[in-house]
Parts: structure tokens; C-alpha cells; sequence
């Protein structure tokens, strides 16, 4: 989960102020005082979390909270609000040009992940509909060139290079390239360096003087906390930029940065990465971050998941399986492989209402392991088309080879059909009741 640290302590200083069926100004004081340590843990600057519990504190006691039937609720609504104002109040979308090329420079230290994030950015865009293009303009890094290479190649999307020589020259040549080959986007992989320096300034600026791009986009690793937020302010000051790309938010990251740097730089944060591959990237929403963190959910985020995820058409044939009571092994291993293509389990349960909350969702996973979700691939990767389609004819001698086949125990296998078997009850029954068949005593297999 996203701040998960900060979420449950949070959440836990939220919840005690709901219990109670009236706020005085000593409650009020002693929650935001768990409030201020719980930002301060996560890294927070410290200017930030005064200004930020000021504020909220300030709300919190007045009169139309000590007078609500739902006072702590009230709060949380106000720390939501003042969270969200924090990281940016809304969306900050990407300028495009009226005039193609749309000309993006990313920028950053070395070790934050700039290159693979040129990958992940020009793959989103490129779904949006944009052509791009990428620009290997890091001369200095061992095999730089050759890492936006081979993430060109995995994406099939174009990479510009001119080898070793002057940036300005390959960015110049980049701009060519990209009139007469239709690219209506250019992504240029910028150098970076291990710390910050005149001369890594000094270059930055010559290139961004060449072409002048109408996105400038630091990119800073989420996991150094509150140095990152001391870089964006150190490459704001020298370069204007225009906005973040925060790397590695799905890590161990205390969340002092994506709370922080809006209110310090001025920059807003305008993409997220998520995860190791090159499909893990987000836009940056405040509102919805707020929500994630005090244990609300993310609906849009989820719908957006799902939307780009799950495959429409094989969604209503499955409908119409389920309601004709004709759901096979087969697919229920389809639908396995359409959660799963939609990221980690944790990060999708996180975006539900009433599942997002921290000790839920850390009661989740004790409960369920998700390696338990690649057994059960493997089981049904093990039956033969006739077994999938028809469970029934699984006896004895075949539960063995499958079990043999999978790696699992027979247990293992009497334990899926059974599930299997009670899933299908399950769409049975509900299927049964949104006909009409049986309106009273609907029991679901999973319920006592």
C-alpha cells in the first residue's frame, strides 16, 4: 500500500476522534498533535506540517464541527481537503504544443530511474494517441544509450541516438528526425549526475536553450524522502521547471516527498511510477493520494485500472456464460490473469471504499497470500482442455497427474474444485435472484 506507515497512523488517530460522540478543543489538539508526528515520521518538511496542522486545527474547532452529530467525520474531511491542497489541489496535465512536436526534457540525478521512466512515460502518451519519440541524450552514464535502446525496441517505439557526441547536437538532430518521421512527441533522456553540479547545469541549460521544450520534468526517487524535495528545489532554481515525476512511490516510501514538494517548489507533482514495469506509471491526482492515505479508496483510479486492463468483449461473453450457468476452469483462469495484468492485489484492494484502510488491508494480506493465486495458474494450466471444461470427470488418477504436473499436493486440488464448485453455486444463486427465481434466503457459500 502507498504510505502505508503514514496511512495507519493516521487512520488510528482518525478513528479514535470518530468514536466519540463530541469534539472539545483538547481532542481536537491531542489529534493533531498525532497528526503532526505521524507527517514528521514520513518525512515531511518541517514548515509544511506546521503550516498544514495550523490550518487544519484552526477548521477543526470551529462551530460547525463542534456542533456536527458527526464531528469526527468533519475533521477527516477537513484534513482530506487540506491534504489534497497540499499535493497540488487537482491534476496537473502535460502542455501539448498547438504545433507538433510536443517537446518533453526529462531531467535528474543518476539512480532515479530517468531513463526507464522516459520508457514508461512515451508508452502512456503513446495510448493516449500521441506518436513519440525518444532521445538518447545521456552521453555520460555507462550504457545509457543502450538502456533507452532496448526499451525502444520492447515498446516499439523509435530511439534517436548519435552516439557519444555534443547533446545539443543531438537534440537539434532529434527535432529533424522527428518532423520528417511524423512524431508528434520527443522524449529526450537527459545526463545526470551522482550529485548536483554547475557543469551538469550548465549543460542542461544549453540544451534546454537549443530546443526550448515546453515541459521540463525532474525526475527524483520517492525513497530519499525529503532529499528529493531539497533536488526539485535545487533544479527548480536553475532550470524553471514544470513539473515531477516521483519514481518507486509502490516501495518502502515514508511519502515525505509527494506531500512535500508542491508546497516547498511550487512544482507539481504530474506522474507517479508504480511499479517495475513499463506499463507502471500514473498521473499524479492529489484528491485521490488524500483518499488512498486516510483510508478512503480511489474509485476513479480503479475504474481507470480496469478499463485499460480487462478485455470488454470477453467480459460479456463471460456474462452471458455465467447467466446461462456455463463458467469453465478456463474461465476462471482468464479471469485470474485480467486481475492480475491490473497491477499487485494490494494496490487494487487499497482503491476500494471500506478495504482501503491500513490495519483492512494489512489483515488482507495475512489472510491471503498471492502466491496462492500462481497455485492455483498452475493447477489449471495442468488439466487438459476436456478437465477445465468439465470438472467432473477429474477422478482420482487424474487429481495425482495434476498434482504431479502443478507441483501441488492432491489436497491442493480437491481444495480448487471445491472452491470452484462453490463459486459456480454462488452465480448460480445470484443469477437465480436477479431473475426473480429466489428473492428470499439468497445464501452465498462463503457466508456462515
Amino acid at each position: 500500500m502507498v504510505f502505508q506507515g503514514l496511512a495507519e497512523k493516521l487512520q488510528d488517530t482518525f478513528r479514535k476522534l470518530k468514536g466519540k460522540g463530541k469534539l472539545s478543543e483538547a481532542d481536537v489538539g491531542e489529534a493533531m498533535r498525532e497528526v503532526r508526528l505521524a507527517l514528521l515520521e514520513a518525512d515531511v518538511n518541517f514548515k509544511v506540517v506546521k503550516d498544514f496542522v495550523a490550518r487544519v486545527k484552526e477548521r477543526a474547532i470551529g462551530q460547525e464541527v463542534m456542533q456536527s452529530l458527526t464531528p469526527g467525520q468533519h475533521v477527516v474531511k477537513i484534513v482530506y481537503e487540506e491534504m489534497t491542497n497540499l499535493m497540488g489541489g487537482t491534476q496537473s496535465r502535460l502542455q501539448v504544443s498547438p504545433k507538433p512536436p510536443t517537446i518533453l526534457m526529462l531531467v535528474g540525478l543518476q539512480g532515479s530511474g530517468k531513463t526507464t521512466t522516459c520508457g514508461k512515460l512515451a508508452n502512456l502518451l503513446r495510448k493516449q494517441g500521441r506518436r513519440p519519440l525518444l532521445v538518447a541524450a545521456d552521453i555520460y552514464r555507462p550504457a545509457a544509450i543502450k538502456q533507452l535502446q532496448v526499451l525502444g525496441a520492447q515498446l516499439d517505439i523509435p530511439v534517436f541516438s548519435m552516439g557519444q557526441i555534443n547533446p545539443v547536437d543531438i537534440v537539434r538532430g532529434s527535432l529533424e528526425f522527428a518532423f520528417s518521421n511524423n512524431r508528434d512527441l520527443v522524449i529526450i533522456d537527459t545526463a545526470g549526475r551522482l550529485h548536483i553540479n554547475q557543469e551538469l547545469m550548465d549543460e542542461l541549460k544549453a540544451v534546454k536553450d537549443t530546443i526550448q521544450p515546453h515541459e521540463i520534468l525532474l525526475v527524483v526517487d520517492s525513497m530519499t524522502g525529503q532529499d528529493a524535495v531539497n533536488v526539485a528545489q535545487s533544479f527548480h532554481e536553475q532550470l524553471e521547471l514544470n513539473g515531477v515525476i516521483l519514481t518507486k512511490l509502490d516501495g518502502d516510501t515514508r511519502g515525505g516527498a509527494a506531500i512535500s514538494v508542491k508546497a516547498v517548489t511550487g512544482c507539481p507533482i504530474k506522474f507517479v511510477g508504480v511499479g517495475e514495469k513499463l506499463d507502471a506509471i500514473e498521473p499524479f491526482f492529489p484528491d485521490r493520494m488524500a483518499s488512498r492515505i486516510l483510508g478512503m479508496g480511489d474509485v476513479l483510479s480503479l475504474i481507470e485500472k480496469a478499463q485499460s486492463s480487462l478485455d470488454i468483449e470477453k467480459a460479456r461473453e463471460l456474462e452471458k456464460k455465467i447467466r446461462k450457468q456455463e463458467f469453465t476452469l478456463e474461465d476462471f483462469l482468464e479471469q485470474i490473469s485480467q486481475v492480475k495484468s491490473m497491477g499487485p492485489l494490494d494496490q487494487i484492494m487499497g482503491m476500494i471504499p471500506g478495504l482501503g484502510g491500513a490495519k483492512e488491508l494489512k489483515k488482507m494480506e495475512k489472510d491471503f497470500d498471492p502466491k496462492e493465486l500462481e497455485k492455483v495458474e498452475a493447477i489449471i494450466s495442468s488439466m487438459t482442455p476436456a478437465e477445465r471444461r468439465n470438472p467432473e470427470i477429474i477422478n482420482g488418477s487424474r487429481r495425482k497427474r495434476i498434482a504431479s504436473g502443478s507441483g501441488s499436493r492432491v489436497q491442493d486440488i480437491n481444495r480448487l474444485l471445491k472452491q470452484f464448485e462453490d463459486i459456480r453455486k454462488m452465480m448460480k444463486q445470484l443469477t437465480d435472484a436477479a431473475h426473480g427465481k429466489k428473492k428470499k434466503g439468497l445464501k452465498l457459500p462463503f457466508m456462515p
